[in-house]
Protein backbone atom coordinates (compact mmCIF):
# COMPACT_ATOMS: atom_id res chain seq x y z
CA UNK A 1 0.00 0.00 0.00
CA UNK A 2 2.79 2.36 0.76
CA UNK A 3 4.42 1.30 -2.67
CA UNK A 4 0.90 2.48 -4.47
CA UNK A 5 1.04 5.66 -2.66
CA UNK A 6 4.54 6.99 -3.19
CA UNK A 7 4.06 5.91 -6.49
CA UNK A 8 0.70 7.98 -7.18
CA UNK A 9 3.08 10.76 -5.21
CA UNK A 10 5.29 10.38 -8.12
CA UNK A 11 3.05 10.43 -10.62
CA UNK A 12 1.50 13.55 -9.35
CA UNK A 13 4.62 15.24 -8.56
CA UNK A 14 5.59 14.43 -12.35
CA UNK A 15 2.05 15.65 -13.86
CA UNK A 16 3.15 19.06 -12.00
CA UNK A 17 6.47 19.50 -13.29
CA UNK A 18 5.14 19.17 -16.59
CA UNK A 19 2.70 21.61 -16.02
CA UNK A 20 4.83 23.91 -14.46
CA UNK A 21 7.61 23.58 -17.50
CA UNK A 22 4.98 24.30 -20.20
CA UNK A 23 3.61 27.27 -18.21
CA UNK A 24 7.26 28.62 -17.94
CA UNK A 25 7.86 27.95 -21.68
CA UNK A 26 5.09 29.83 -23.00
CA UNK A 27 4.77 32.47 -20.31
CA UNK A 28 9.02 33.20 -21.23
CA UNK A 29 7.85 33.28 -25.15
CA UNK A 30 5.93 36.04 -24.33
CA UNK A 31 9.29 37.73 -22.56
CA UNK A 32 11.04 39.81 -25.01
CA UNK A 33 14.79 38.32 -25.59
CA UNK A 34 17.83 40.79 -25.41
CA UNK A 35 16.91 43.32 -27.61
CA UNK A 36 13.71 42.40 -28.89
CA UNK A 37 10.36 43.66 -27.57
CA UNK A 38 6.98 42.57 -27.13
CA UNK A 39 4.74 42.17 -30.41
CA UNK A 40 2.23 45.38 -30.40
CA UNK A 41 -1.08 44.47 -29.78
CA UNK A 42 -2.64 44.49 -33.53
CA UNK A 43 -6.53 45.77 -32.90
CA UNK A 44 -8.58 45.17 -36.15
CA UNK A 45 -10.74 48.12 -37.44
CA UNK A 46 -14.43 47.20 -36.91
CA UNK A 47 -15.46 47.23 -40.31
CA UNK A 48 -14.36 44.85 -42.81
CA UNK A 49 -14.21 47.08 -46.31
CA UNK A 50 -12.09 43.80 -47.75
CA UNK A 51 -15.39 41.92 -47.79
CA UNK A 52 -17.68 44.74 -48.53
CA UNK A 53 -19.93 44.06 -51.74
CA UNK A 54 -18.63 46.28 -54.68
CA UNK A 55 -21.77 47.97 -56.45
CA UNK A 56 -19.53 48.80 -59.20
CA UNK A 57 -17.09 45.91 -59.10
CA UNK A 58 -14.08 45.20 -61.05
CA UNK A 59 -13.81 41.27 -62.20
CA UNK A 60 -10.81 40.24 -61.47
CA UNK A 61 -10.44 38.89 -65.14
CA UNK A 62 -10.58 42.16 -65.83
CA UNK A 63 -7.66 43.56 -63.77
CA UNK A 64 -4.34 45.02 -65.31
CA UNK A 65 -1.61 43.07 -63.35
CA UNK A 66 2.13 44.81 -62.59
CA UNK A 67 4.16 45.07 -65.35
CA UNK A 68 5.85 41.83 -66.25
CA UNK A 69 9.75 41.87 -67.19
CA UNK A 70 13.11 42.04 -66.02
CA UNK A 71 13.39 44.96 -64.00
CA UNK A 72 15.89 47.54 -65.48
CA UNK A 73 19.22 49.11 -63.98
CA UNK A 74 18.02 52.92 -64.10
CA UNK A 75 20.38 55.42 -64.04
CA UNK A 76 22.61 56.20 -61.39
CA UNK A 77 20.68 59.60 -59.90
CA UNK A 78 22.75 60.07 -57.25
CA UNK A 79 26.16 61.77 -57.18
CA UNK A 80 29.41 59.64 -56.86
CA UNK A 81 29.90 61.14 -53.39
CA UNK A 82 32.91 58.35 -53.11
CA UNK A 83 34.82 59.79 -55.88
CA UNK A 84 34.77 63.56 -53.39
CA UNK A 85 37.73 64.41 -51.51
CA UNK A 86 37.64 63.50 -47.97
CA UNK A 87 37.38 66.63 -45.58
CA UNK A 88 36.58 65.61 -41.92
CA UNK A 89 36.18 69.36 -40.77
CA UNK A 90 33.58 69.02 -43.30
CA UNK A 91 31.72 65.66 -42.07
CA UNK A 92 32.16 67.46 -38.63
CA UNK A 93 29.99 70.35 -39.79
CA UNK A 94 27.41 67.99 -41.17
CA UNK A 95 27.19 65.79 -38.43
CA UNK A 96 26.12 68.95 -36.12
CA UNK A 97 24.04 70.60 -38.36
CA UNK A 98 22.38 67.09 -38.27
CA UNK A 99 21.76 67.19 -34.45
CA UNK A 100 20.58 70.61 -34.53
CA UNK A 101 17.97 68.90 -37.14
CA UNK A 102 17.15 65.90 -34.95
CA UNK A 103 16.98 68.10 -31.80
CA UNK A 104 14.35 70.17 -33.45
CA UNK A 105 12.33 67.34 -34.49
CA UNK A 106 12.37 65.91 -30.22
CA UNK A 107 11.57 69.01 -29.36
CA UNK A 108 8.14 68.77 -32.02
CA UNK A 109 7.83 64.83 -31.26
CA UNK A 110 7.75 65.64 -27.54
CA UNK A 111 5.09 68.27 -27.14
CA UNK A 112 3.00 66.01 -29.53
CA UNK A 113 3.44 62.83 -27.55
CA UNK A 114 3.14 65.15 -24.39
CA UNK A 115 -0.33 67.32 -25.24
CA UNK A 116 -1.64 66.11 -28.36
CA UNK A 117 -0.89 62.30 -28.40
CA UNK A 118 -3.16 60.64 -30.97
CA UNK A 119 -4.42 63.14 -32.16
CA UNK A 120 -3.57 64.72 -36.09
CA UNK A 121 -1.52 67.38 -34.75
CA UNK A 122 -0.24 69.64 -31.59
CA UNK A 123 -1.92 73.16 -31.07
CA UNK A 124 2.02 74.80 -30.88
CA UNK A 125 0.99 77.74 -28.99
CA UNK A 126 -2.55 76.56 -26.64
CA UNK A 127 -0.58 72.94 -26.67
CA UNK A 128 -3.70 70.87 -26.84
CA UNK A 129 -4.48 68.47 -29.78
CA UNK A 130 -6.34 69.23 -32.91
CA UNK A 131 -8.06 67.00 -35.16
CA UNK A 132 -7.68 68.03 -39.18
CA UNK A 133 -7.24 64.99 -41.05
CA UNK A 134 -10.20 62.76 -39.72
CA UNK A 135 -8.77 62.16 -36.34
CA UNK A 136 -6.68 58.97 -36.52
CA UNK A 137 -3.62 60.57 -36.02
CA UNK A 138 -2.03 62.14 -38.87
CA UNK A 139 1.64 63.42 -37.16
CA UNK A 140 1.73 59.73 -35.47
CA UNK A 141 1.57 57.72 -38.32
CA UNK A 142 3.05 60.66 -41.00
CA UNK A 143 5.83 61.23 -38.63
CA UNK A 144 7.27 56.98 -38.30
CA UNK A 145 9.84 57.33 -40.68
CA UNK A 146 10.75 60.06 -39.75
CA UNK A 147 11.64 58.54 -36.51
CA UNK A 148 12.81 55.83 -37.58
CA UNK A 149 15.79 57.36 -40.07
CA UNK A 150 16.76 59.77 -37.25
CA UNK A 151 17.32 56.20 -34.94
CA UNK A 152 14.93 57.34 -32.74
CA UNK A 153 14.02 53.99 -32.16
CA UNK A 154 12.35 53.96 -28.88
CA UNK A 155 9.71 56.89 -30.26
CA UNK A 156 9.07 55.10 -32.98
CA UNK A 157 8.49 51.78 -31.33
CA UNK A 158 5.66 53.45 -28.91
CA UNK A 159 4.48 55.18 -32.36
CA UNK A 160 4.09 51.99 -33.83
CA UNK A 161 2.59 50.51 -30.45
CA UNK A 162 -0.33 53.30 -30.99
CA UNK A 163 -0.86 52.82 -34.52
CA UNK A 164 -1.43 49.46 -34.20
CA UNK A 165 -5.03 50.31 -32.47
CA UNK A 166 -6.26 52.78 -35.46
CA UNK A 167 -9.55 51.81 -36.38
CA UNK A 168 -10.40 53.22 -40.13
CA UNK A 169 -14.26 53.29 -39.19
CA UNK A 170 -14.16 55.48 -35.79
CA UNK A 171 -13.40 59.04 -37.37
CA UNK A 172 -14.26 62.51 -35.78
CA UNK A 173 -15.71 63.16 -39.47
CA UNK A 174 -18.24 62.24 -41.87
CA UNK A 175 -15.73 62.21 -44.87
CA UNK A 176 -12.11 62.00 -45.32
CA UNK A 177 -10.24 63.44 -48.12
CA UNK A 178 -8.69 60.07 -50.14
CA UNK A 179 -5.88 61.93 -51.51
CA UNK A 180 -4.48 63.17 -47.98
CA UNK A 181 -5.62 59.94 -46.50
CA UNK A 182 -3.46 58.35 -49.42
CA UNK A 183 -0.09 60.96 -49.28
CA UNK A 184 -0.30 61.08 -45.40
CA UNK A 185 -1.91 57.66 -43.52
CA UNK A 186 -0.76 55.20 -46.37
CA UNK A 187 2.18 56.75 -47.47
CA UNK A 188 3.60 57.06 -44.48
CA UNK A 189 2.49 53.05 -43.19
CA UNK A 190 4.02 51.82 -46.49
CA UNK A 191 7.81 53.58 -46.03
CA UNK A 192 7.80 52.63 -42.43
CA UNK A 193 7.03 49.32 -43.13
CA UNK A 194 9.36 49.45 -45.99
CA UNK A 195 12.47 50.68 -43.43
CA UNK A 196 11.54 48.66 -40.62
CA UNK A 197 9.56 45.46 -41.66
CA UNK A 198 7.20 46.26 -38.55
CA UNK A 199 4.66 43.43 -40.02
CA UNK A 200 1.67 45.46 -38.24
CA UNK A 201 2.38 47.95 -40.10
CA UNK A 202 1.84 46.21 -42.99
CA UNK A 203 -1.47 45.01 -41.79
CA UNK A 204 -2.70 48.54 -41.08
CA UNK A 205 -1.64 49.33 -44.55
CA UNK A 206 -3.74 47.02 -46.36
CA UNK A 207 -6.91 47.79 -43.88
CA UNK A 208 -6.81 51.27 -45.12
CA UNK A 209 -6.20 50.34 -48.79
CA UNK A 210 -9.23 47.98 -48.76
CA UNK A 211 -11.35 51.32 -47.24
CA UNK A 212 -9.70 53.96 -50.17
CA UNK A 213 -9.99 51.25 -53.01
CA UNK A 214 -13.76 52.04 -52.31
CA UNK A 215 -13.41 55.54 -53.52
CA UNK A 216 -12.90 53.64 -57.17
CA UNK A 217 -16.77 51.71 -56.39
CA UNK A 218 -18.19 54.52 -58.82
CA UNK A 219 -19.91 53.64 -62.35
CA UNK A 220 -16.75 55.20 -64.67
CA UNK A 221 -14.25 53.58 -61.84
CA UNK A 222 -12.32 56.93 -61.23
CA UNK A 223 -11.90 57.77 -58.00
CA UNK A 224 -14.45 59.88 -55.61
CA UNK A 225 -11.85 62.11 -53.77
CA UNK A 226 -14.60 63.49 -51.16
CA UNK A 227 -14.89 59.97 -49.53
CA UNK A 228 -17.88 60.09 -47.48
CA UNK A 229 -17.87 56.84 -45.50
CA UNK A 230 -21.66 55.98 -45.26
CA UNK A 231 -21.93 56.69 -49.16
CA UNK A 232 -18.75 54.68 -49.71
CA UNK A 233 -20.21 51.39 -47.53
CA UNK A 234 -23.57 51.78 -49.67
CA UNK A 235 -21.46 52.12 -53.07
CA UNK A 236 -22.85 55.50 -53.75
CA UNK A 237 -20.16 57.15 -54.65
CA UNK A 238 -19.79 59.18 -57.79
CA UNK A 239 -16.66 60.82 -58.95
CA UNK A 240 -16.26 64.79 -58.87
CA UNK A 241 -17.20 66.78 -62.46
CA UNK A 242 -14.35 69.50 -60.97
CA UNK A 243 -11.34 67.44 -59.44
CA UNK A 244 -8.30 68.90 -58.66
CA UNK A 245 -5.57 67.37 -60.77
CA UNK A 246 -3.25 66.32 -58.09
CA UNK A 247 -6.12 64.33 -55.97
CA UNK A 248 -6.37 62.10 -59.34
CA UNK A 249 -3.54 62.33 -60.20
CA UNK A 250 -0.95 61.09 -56.68
CA UNK A 251 -2.54 58.27 -55.65
CA UNK A 252 -0.14 55.78 -57.91
CA UNK A 253 2.47 55.43 -55.80
CA UNK A 254 0.99 54.58 -52.81
CA UNK A 255 -1.65 52.22 -54.07
CA UNK A 256 1.17 50.60 -56.77
CA UNK A 257 3.41 50.08 -53.99
CA UNK A 258 0.69 48.27 -51.85
CA UNK A 259 0.34 45.95 -54.64
CA UNK A 260 3.85 45.17 -54.84
CA UNK A 261 4.28 44.33 -51.52
CA UNK A 262 0.90 42.41 -50.91
CA UNK A 263 0.60 40.90 -54.18
CA UNK A 264 -3.26 42.15 -54.69
CA UNK A 265 -3.17 43.47 -58.17
CA UNK A 266 -6.88 45.42 -57.67
CA UNK A 267 -4.96 48.70 -56.36
CA UNK A 268 -2.37 48.99 -59.02
CA UNK A 269 -5.47 47.77 -61.50
CA UNK A 270 -7.36 51.19 -60.76
CA UNK A 271 -4.12 53.40 -61.10
CA UNK A 272 -3.43 52.33 -64.63
CA UNK A 273 -7.22 53.30 -65.54
CA UNK A 274 -5.90 56.73 -64.60
CA UNK A 275 -2.81 56.45 -65.71
CA UNK A 276 -4.70 55.76 -69.34
CA UNK A 277 -6.69 58.31 -69.28
CA UNK A 278 -3.72 60.95 -68.41
CA UNK A 279 -2.28 59.61 -71.99
CA UNK A 280 -5.34 59.58 -73.91
CA UNK A 281 -5.76 63.61 -72.96
CA UNK A 282 -2.36 64.63 -72.66
CA UNK A 283 -2.35 66.22 -76.25
CA UNK A 284 -7.04 67.39 -76.06
CA UNK A 285 -5.93 69.86 -73.71
CA UNK A 286 -5.94 74.15 -74.26
CA UNK A 287 -2.32 73.53 -73.59
CA UNK A 288 -0.69 70.25 -74.99
CA UNK A 289 1.63 68.20 -73.06
CA UNK A 290 0.03 69.33 -69.69
CA UNK A 291 -3.28 68.83 -67.82
CA UNK A 292 -6.08 71.55 -66.63
CA UNK A 293 -5.70 71.95 -62.81
CA UNK A 294 -9.25 70.54 -62.38
CA UNK A 295 -10.58 67.63 -64.52
CA UNK A 296 -14.54 66.70 -64.74
CA UNK A 297 -14.23 63.00 -63.90
CA UNK A 298 -17.64 62.36 -64.00
CA UNK A 299 -17.84 62.97 -67.26
CA UNK A 300 -15.33 60.62 -68.74
CA UNK A 301 -11.98 62.80 -67.91
CA UNK A 302 -12.70 66.08 -69.27
CA UNK A 303 -9.81 68.34 -69.93
CA UNK A 304 -11.80 71.57 -71.15
CA UNK A 305 -10.97 73.88 -68.42
CA UNK A 306 -7.51 76.36 -69.48
CA UNK A 307 -5.28 77.05 -66.06
CA UNK A 308 -2.33 75.14 -65.60
CA UNK A 309 0.63 74.91 -62.79
CA UNK A 310 3.03 73.19 -61.29
CA UNK A 311 0.66 75.04 -57.55
CA UNK A 312 -1.71 73.89 -55.42
CA UNK A 313 -4.20 71.27 -57.07
CA UNK A 314 -2.15 70.16 -59.99
CA UNK A 315 1.20 70.14 -58.16
CA UNK A 316 1.85 66.31 -57.80
CA UNK A 317 0.23 64.98 -60.49
CA UNK A 318 3.46 65.70 -62.48
CA UNK A 319 5.65 64.81 -59.87
CA UNK A 320 4.47 61.35 -59.70
CA UNK A 321 5.36 60.27 -63.69
CA UNK A 322 8.96 60.01 -63.45
CA UNK A 323 8.51 58.45 -59.76
CA UNK A 324 6.55 56.08 -61.15
CA UNK A 325 9.10 54.98 -63.63
CA UNK A 326 10.80 54.31 -61.22
CA UNK A 327 8.76 51.86 -58.86
CA UNK A 328 7.84 50.04 -61.93
CA UNK A 329 11.77 49.09 -62.42
CA UNK A 330 11.31 50.94 -66.13
CA UNK A 331 8.73 48.65 -67.31
CA UNK A 332 6.25 51.00 -68.47
CA UNK A 333 7.48 53.49 -70.95
CA UNK A 334 4.50 55.51 -70.78
CA UNK A 335 5.33 57.54 -67.46
CA UNK A 336 8.70 58.57 -69.54
CA UNK A 337 6.51 60.13 -72.51
CA UNK A 338 3.96 61.35 -69.90
CA UNK A 339 6.97 63.09 -67.75
CA UNK A 340 8.97 64.39 -70.55
CA UNK A 341 6.14 65.77 -73.06
CA UNK A 342 4.68 67.77 -69.58
CA UNK A 343 8.07 69.09 -68.60
CA UNK A 344 8.90 70.33 -71.86
CA UNK A 345 5.50 72.44 -72.03
CA UNK A 346 6.40 73.39 -68.53
CA UNK A 347 9.32 74.66 -70.07
CA UNK A 348 8.33 76.54 -72.73
CA UNK A 349 4.74 78.02 -71.13
CA UNK A 350 5.31 78.30 -67.24
CA UNK A 351 8.99 79.09 -66.67
CA UNK A 352 9.89 82.18 -66.40
CA UNK A 353 13.25 84.69 -65.26
CA UNK A 354 12.97 87.28 -62.77
CA UNK A 355 13.75 90.69 -63.75
CA UNK A 356 16.43 90.97 -61.25
CA UNK A 357 17.91 94.65 -60.32
CA UNK A 358 21.27 95.82 -60.76
CA UNK A 359 23.08 95.21 -57.07
CA UNK A 360 24.77 92.40 -57.95
CA UNK A 361 28.67 92.93 -57.73
CA UNK A 362 29.52 90.65 -60.43
CA UNK A 363 27.10 88.23 -61.82
CA UNK A 364 23.41 88.18 -61.03
CA UNK A 365 21.86 84.86 -60.08
CA UNK A 366 21.20 81.98 -63.26
CA UNK A 367 17.36 81.51 -61.34
CA UNK A 368 13.98 80.76 -62.81
CA UNK A 369 10.67 80.33 -61.42
CA UNK A 370 7.36 78.63 -62.23
CA UNK A 371 4.38 80.65 -62.96
CA UNK A 372 0.67 79.79 -64.06
CA UNK A 373 -0.24 79.66 -67.60
CA UNK A 374 -4.22 80.56 -68.57
CA UNK A 375 -4.91 79.07 -72.05
CA UNK A 376 -7.95 78.90 -74.43
CA UNK A 377 -6.16 77.71 -77.15
CA UNK A 378 -5.11 80.09 -79.64
CA UNK A 379 -3.16 82.71 -76.79
CA UNK A 380 -1.35 81.61 -73.78
CA UNK A 381 -0.72 84.24 -71.24
CA UNK A 382 1.97 83.84 -68.29
CA UNK A 383 1.10 84.77 -64.73
CA UNK A 384 4.27 85.26 -63.01
CA UNK A 385 2.96 84.25 -59.80
CA UNK A 386 5.45 81.85 -57.24
CA UNK A 387 3.85 79.53 -55.12
CA UNK A 388 5.91 78.21 -52.30
CA UNK A 389 4.14 74.83 -52.95
CA UNK A 390 5.66 74.60 -56.93
CA UNK A 391 9.08 74.84 -55.38
CA UNK A 392 9.12 71.06 -55.33
CA UNK A 393 9.51 71.64 -59.66
CA UNK A 394 13.20 72.17 -59.20
CA UNK A 395 13.66 68.59 -57.63
CA UNK A 396 11.30 66.87 -60.21
CA UNK A 397 12.80 68.28 -62.88
CA UNK A 398 16.38 67.12 -61.97
CA UNK A 399 15.30 64.42 -60.92
CA UNK A 400 13.51 63.10 -64.36
CA UNK A 401 16.80 65.02 -65.82
CA UNK A 402 18.52 61.95 -64.21
CA UNK A 403 16.53 59.12 -64.94
CA UNK A 404 15.72 60.20 -69.01
CA UNK A 405 18.89 61.17 -69.58
CA UNK A 406 17.74 65.00 -70.03
CA UNK A 407 20.74 66.74 -68.75
CA UNK A 408 18.87 70.38 -69.88
CA UNK A 409 16.37 68.94 -67.64
CA UNK A 410 18.82 68.53 -64.60
CA UNK A 411 20.10 72.53 -65.05
CA UNK A 412 16.36 73.98 -64.97
CA UNK A 413 16.16 71.96 -62.13
CA UNK A 414 19.01 73.54 -60.29
CA UNK A 415 18.38 77.01 -61.55
CA UNK A 416 14.49 76.26 -59.77
CA UNK A 417 15.72 75.07 -57.08
CA UNK A 418 18.64 77.98 -56.33
CA UNK A 419 15.60 80.28 -57.53
CA UNK A 420 13.41 79.05 -54.03
CA UNK A 421 16.18 79.51 -52.00
CA UNK A 422 16.85 82.99 -53.26
CA UNK A 423 13.46 83.97 -52.64
CA UNK A 424 13.74 83.14 -49.35
CA UNK A 425 17.02 85.22 -49.05
CA UNK A 426 15.04 87.95 -50.61
CA UNK A 427 12.77 88.88 -47.30
CA UNK A 428 13.17 89.99 -43.78
CA UNK A 429 12.74 86.56 -42.07
CA UNK A 430 14.82 84.49 -44.79
CA UNK A 431 11.62 82.63 -46.03
CA UNK A 432 10.17 83.13 -49.07
CA UNK A 433 5.95 83.48 -48.54
CA UNK A 434 2.97 81.35 -49.74
CA UNK A 435 2.26 82.83 -52.76
CA UNK A 436 4.01 85.96 -54.48
CA UNK A 437 4.25 87.61 -57.67
CA UNK A 438 7.08 88.89 -59.48
CA UNK A 439 8.15 90.73 -62.47
CA UNK A 440 9.28 88.64 -65.14
CA UNK A 441 11.80 89.23 -68.20
CA UNK A 442 9.93 89.09 -71.29
CA UNK A 443 12.66 87.35 -73.18
CA UNK A 444 12.84 84.56 -75.62
CA UNK A 445 14.24 81.58 -74.04
CA UNK A 446 14.19 82.05 -70.44
CA UNK A 447 16.99 84.58 -71.11
CA UNK A 448 18.52 87.63 -68.79
CA UNK A 449 17.14 90.77 -69.11
CA UNK A 450 18.14 93.88 -67.80
CA UNK A 451 15.98 95.64 -64.71
CA UNK A 452 13.54 98.04 -65.81
CA UNK A 453 12.14 100.39 -62.54
CA UNK A 454 8.67 101.48 -64.67
CA UNK A 455 7.81 97.60 -65.10
CA UNK A 456 8.24 97.03 -61.50
CA UNK A 457 5.14 98.08 -59.47
CA UNK A 458 6.12 98.70 -56.19
CA UNK A 459 2.87 98.90 -54.13
CA UNK A 460 4.41 97.76 -50.88
CA UNK A 461 7.77 97.57 -49.19
CA UNK A 462 9.14 94.57 -51.13
CA UNK A 463 12.13 93.37 -52.06
CA UNK A 464 12.62 94.09 -55.71
CA UNK A 465 11.37 92.34 -57.99
CA UNK A 466 8.55 90.99 -56.28
CA UNK A 467 5.62 93.06 -56.85
CA UNK A 468 2.96 91.99 -55.14
CA UNK A 469 2.22 89.24 -52.17
CA UNK A 470 -0.89 87.25 -52.10
CA UNK A 471 -0.11 85.41 -48.60
CA UNK A 472 2.53 86.13 -46.89
CA UNK A 473 2.60 83.24 -44.36
CA UNK A 474 4.62 80.74 -44.00
CA UNK A 475 3.12 77.77 -43.11
CA UNK A 476 6.45 75.18 -41.81
CA UNK A 477 6.48 73.79 -45.89
CA UNK A 478 9.17 71.98 -46.98
CA UNK A 479 8.88 72.02 -50.75
CA UNK A 480 12.06 74.53 -50.99
CA UNK A 481 14.40 72.34 -48.62
CA UNK A 482 12.99 69.28 -50.76
CA UNK A 483 14.15 70.74 -54.25
CA UNK A 484 17.13 71.66 -52.28
CA UNK A 485 17.98 68.20 -51.09
CA UNK A 486 17.36 66.42 -54.21
CA UNK A 487 19.62 68.66 -56.35
CA UNK A 488 22.68 67.98 -53.90
CA UNK A 489 22.08 64.91 -53.61
CA UNK A 490 22.23 64.60 -57.93
CA UNK A 491 24.93 67.16 -58.45
CA UNK A 492 27.09 67.00 -55.16
CA UNK A 493 27.41 70.74 -54.87
CA UNK A 494 28.66 71.20 -51.20
CA UNK A 495 27.26 75.03 -51.43
CA UNK A 496 23.65 73.97 -51.25
CA UNK A 497 24.38 72.46 -47.55
CA UNK A 498 25.37 75.98 -46.44
CA UNK A 499 22.53 76.88 -48.33
CA UNK A 500 20.06 74.43 -46.42
CA UNK A 501 21.60 75.45 -43.13
CA UNK A 502 21.07 78.73 -44.08
CA UNK A 503 17.45 78.38 -44.67
CA UNK A 504 16.98 75.58 -41.40
CA UNK A 505 17.76 78.70 -39.40
CA UNK A 506 15.87 80.86 -40.76
CA UNK A 507 12.99 78.67 -40.28
CA UNK A 508 13.90 77.78 -36.80
CA UNK A 509 14.54 81.48 -35.43
CA UNK A 510 10.75 82.45 -37.16
CA UNK A 511 8.93 80.24 -36.07
CA UNK A 512 10.10 78.41 -32.59
CA UNK A 513 7.80 78.22 -29.88
CA UNK A 514 8.52 77.37 -26.38
CA UNK A 515 7.09 74.10 -26.78
CA UNK A 516 7.64 73.31 -30.64
CA UNK A 517 7.17 75.21 -34.02
CA UNK A 518 4.34 77.18 -35.34
CA UNK A 519 3.54 78.39 -38.64
CA UNK A 520 3.85 82.57 -39.20
CA UNK A 521 1.55 85.13 -40.49
CA UNK A 522 4.20 87.26 -42.29
CA UNK A 523 7.30 86.46 -43.42
CA UNK A 524 7.61 90.56 -44.29
CA UNK A 525 7.66 90.99 -40.56
CA UNK A 526 11.58 91.49 -39.78
CA UNK A 527 11.35 91.49 -36.03
CA UNK A 528 8.89 89.12 -34.20
CA UNK A 529 6.74 87.02 -35.97
CA UNK A 530 3.29 86.17 -35.21
CA UNK A 531 2.47 82.90 -34.85
CA UNK A 532 -0.39 81.28 -35.84
CA UNK A 533 -0.71 78.24 -33.53
CA UNK A 534 -0.71 75.30 -36.64
CA UNK A 535 2.35 72.55 -36.67
CA UNK A 536 0.72 70.53 -39.46
CA UNK A 537 2.07 66.95 -39.76
CA UNK A 538 4.39 67.69 -42.56
CA UNK A 539 6.46 69.53 -40.38
CA UNK A 540 8.03 66.44 -38.90
CA UNK A 541 7.13 64.10 -41.80
CA UNK A 542 8.87 66.07 -44.89
CA UNK A 543 10.34 69.31 -43.70
CA UNK A 544 12.50 68.48 -40.67
CA UNK A 545 13.27 64.77 -43.06
CA UNK A 546 14.51 66.60 -45.58
CA UNK A 547 16.88 69.02 -43.47
CA UNK A 548 18.05 65.94 -41.80
CA UNK A 549 18.55 64.33 -44.89
CA UNK A 550 20.88 66.51 -46.51
CA UNK A 551 23.31 67.11 -44.01
CA UNK A 552 23.08 63.15 -43.65
CA UNK A 553 25.84 60.68 -45.34
CA UNK A 554 24.70 60.39 -48.44
CA UNK A 555 23.58 56.50 -48.81
CA UNK A 556 21.24 57.16 -45.63
CA UNK A 557 17.76 56.70 -47.94
CA UNK A 558 19.97 57.02 -51.33
CA UNK A 559 17.56 58.50 -54.48
CA UNK A 560 18.87 55.27 -56.06
CA UNK A 561 17.09 52.88 -53.67
CA UNK A 562 14.16 55.13 -52.74
CA UNK A 563 11.52 56.97 -54.10
CA UNK A 564 9.87 59.83 -52.30
CA UNK A 565 5.56 60.47 -52.15
CA UNK A 566 4.69 63.84 -52.34
CA UNK A 567 4.81 63.49 -48.45
CA UNK A 568 7.97 62.64 -48.19
CA UNK A 569 7.49 59.20 -47.74
CA UNK A 570 10.08 56.72 -49.09
CA UNK A 571 9.05 54.04 -50.86
CA UNK A 572 11.64 51.38 -51.61
CA UNK A 573 12.53 50.36 -55.47
CA UNK A 574 11.97 47.08 -56.17
CA UNK A 575 15.31 44.61 -57.39
CA UNK A 576 15.27 42.64 -60.06
CA UNK A 577 15.60 39.47 -57.09
CA UNK A 578 12.09 41.10 -55.55
CA UNK A 579 10.82 43.41 -53.34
Amino acid sequence: MATLTAHRRFQRLAILAFVFIIITYLLLDRVPRHGQRPAPEYVRSSFDWANRRQKHAILESSMVHLPDGIIRDLPRIQHEFSKDEPNEAHNKTQRQRQEAVRNATRKSWDSYREYAWGSDELAPLTLVGKESFSGWGATLVDSLDTLWIMGLKKEFTEAVDMVAAIDWDNSTATSCSLFETSIRYLGGLLSAYDLSQEEILLQKAEELGNMLYAAFDTPNHFPANAFDFEDARDGRLVADKREASAAVGSLSLEFTRLSQITGDPKYYSVIDNIKTAFERTQDTTTLPGMWPTYIDLRNGFQVTEGTYSLGAMSDSAYEYLSKMYALLGGLDPTYEKLHVKAMETVKKHLLFRPMLPDIYPAVSPDILFSGTALSNGPTIELWPDVQHLGCFAGGMFALGGRMFHRDDHVTIGEQLARGCAWAYDAFPTGIMPEVSKMVACDTTDLAPCNWNESRWKKDEDLPKPFSGVQDAQYLLRPEAIESVFILYRITGKRDLLDTAWRMFNSITKATETKFAYSAISNVQAGGGTSKINSMESFWIAETLKYFYLIFSEPDVISLDEYVFNTEAHPLKLPKANGN
